[in-house]
Order: structure tokens, then sequence, then C-alpha cells
């Protein structure tokens, strides 16, 4: 579903990309990990379109993306930290988007986590007003809202309270089996063991291994994710 080939991106003298390539198919949960200016972020908004590539390219369900802007339409993107018109009202932020995304009045909207996260209780309530949790809900229910083949979750249960952060999870396993690529940034680690498939690690811009989820466990004698991951970085 996307492939990165050989692509390399460039901030003055900061190389964020280089020469990165990885192939990511339908029906896996991934886990993007890699220390911080790792190229992470970057990666990411080259994928959204909001970083253009110095060199190579990349591909999502077999379209270049440089020429093909509609893409977009099959993504779903939960930012680490949601930002929000401040005046409107959690109802308002919900409209705006779908006329944005130009799906209002669908049948095919997914509000599976608008009704989980009781949602529709708060749809008054000013974006202003609201925790960094509720910020967190709005942005997850957005991500699935649309339906879409590929989500992208940065550092999605951050700032979720436990019983949120568990209907999170069970929404992303449900939207794996269903056959959707997706993947994630985290920094707490724990919380992937029981989501991700496989895992892409990324230093200084390179991909230093993709693997399955049971290949990083059995090369490293780990168990659990975040020893295994410990235990690269050690060896990095």
């Amino acid at each position: 579903m996307i492939i990165a080939n050989n692509v390399s991106k460039q901030f003055g003298s900061l190389k964020a990309l280089n020469n990165f390539s990885v192939t990511c198919n339908k029906g896996e949960c991934i886990a993007l990990i890699g220390p911080n200016g790792s190229g992470k972020t970057t990666f990411i908004k080259t994928i959204l379109g909001m970083v253009v590539c110095d060199s190579g390219f990349v591909t999502v369900n077999g379209f270049n993306i440089k020429n093909d802007w509609k893409y977009r339409s099959k993504i779903g993107y939960m930012p680490q930290t949601g930002r929000y018109p401040e005046n409107m009202t959690i109802g308002q932020v919900l409209e705006m988007m779908q006329d944005i995304r130009g799906e209002k009045n669908q049948n095919n909207l997914d509000e599976d986590l608008i009704e989980r996260f009781e949602i529709k209780n708060l749809l008054h309530k000013r974006m202003r007003t609201l925790s960094g949790g509720t910020r967190q809900k709005i942005s997850a229910a957005l991500a699935f809202l649309f339906n879409p083949d590929l989500l992208i979750l940065d550092e999605p249960t951050a700032g979720l309270d436990p019983l949120s952060s568990e209907i999170l999870k069970e929404k992303i396993i449900e939207e794996k089996k269903k056959g959707k690529l997706i993947l994630i940034t985290s920094h707490i680690l724990s919380e992937l063991d029981d989501l991700v498939t496989q895992v892409i690690y990324m230093q200084d811009g390179c991909l230093c291994f993709h693997k399955t989820i049971e290949q990083l466990k059995e090369d490293t004698g780990q168990t659990k994710l975040a020893k295994a991951i410990a235990q690269v970085m050690l060896k990095q």
C-alpha cells in the first residue's frame, strides 16, 4: 500500500531522510520507532504530502503521491497535538471537517469512537475549554471518522485515561483485522505490545531494520517490545 523508494530529504545541513526505502502492506499495524531526530516525523509528513522529498518517490495504492493529491482522502491522520479553532464547539469542528472532506451526511462515516468516547454528550463544548485528553479523543474520532484505508497515528494514547486508551487500542485492532494499514509512532512502547505486527526502526534518516514483531523478539531474545528496542538502541 505504501512504497517509499530511495527517499531523501535535506533541511540545510540536516539529512532528515537518507535514501530511505520501505514497503508497508495492508492488514498490518506497524510501529515506526527511533530516537528523536531519526526522521520519523519527516517520513510521516512525506506520506501526507506536507514535505516534498528531494529525491526518490512515495507511492500509496500504486499512485505516485507527487502527481495525485486525491490519495489523501484515503488517509486518517491523528497528530500528536491536535490544534483546532478555539472558539468553535466540538460539534462545529466535526461538521467543518466533514465539509472539508466533502463527506457530510454520508452513510459510510465511522462514528464508533464518537459513541464509545461519549463525544455526543460534549458537542456544545468549545474547544478552548477542553482538557488535553478530550482533545486527543476528538483527534482520534476524526482520524477514524472517514473510514480510511490508511491510518497514521502519532502518539495516539498520550494524555488518554486508561479506559479511553483501551477503547482506542481495541479500535486499532478492529481496523487492522479489516485489512487496513496502520502506522503508529509512540515513545510508550509498552502500549504497542498487543497492537503491532511489524516494527520499522529508523536512525539518522536511514532504515535500520523492518521486521515482524516475532522476528524482532527472536533476534533480541526479549518478549516485550520495549526491552527489545532498548537492546537494539544499546547496540547502535
